[in-house]
């Protein structure tokens, strides 16, 4: 079993993101809402003010962690998502880590179709 991590700083490509992910068979995941490192210093830490001027764009990254047998997961969903014109390995884009998971307890839900 593996932890599959996705760190998507582009928004625009999560719906995409997610259809990626039911098709390469990753259902058991959570999404929850992130703020990068540099935006945080830029507007929390008083010492890194002058690091907003170079920012741009949203506050807020997609952070999406699952659980998969696969452990070519990540390379998947970038190859599909190239398919479509989304890359993934762009600069700013995500972050994709898979990590060998040594112990994993409990079933997850099934995504039931409607």
């Amino acid at each position: 079993m593996f932890l599959f991590l996705l760190i998507l700083h582009n928004e625009e490509y999560l719906e995409d993101v997610l259809s990626g992910l039911i098709e390469i068979g990753i259902e058991d995941a959570v999404l929850m809402d992130t703020e990068p490192l540099d935006k945080a210093l830029a507007y929390r830490v008083p010492i890194f003010a002058g690091v907003r001027f170079g920012l741009s764009g949203k506050s807020i990254s997609k952070f999406i962690i699952a659980t998969t047998y696969n452990p070519n997961a990540g390379e998947e969903l970038v190859a599909m998502l190239k398919e479509v014109d989304i890359d993934l390995e762009d600069k700013g884009v995500s972050r994709i880590i898979t990590i060998k998971a040594e112990s994993v307890i409990g079933k997850p839900n099934e995504i039931e179709e409607i």
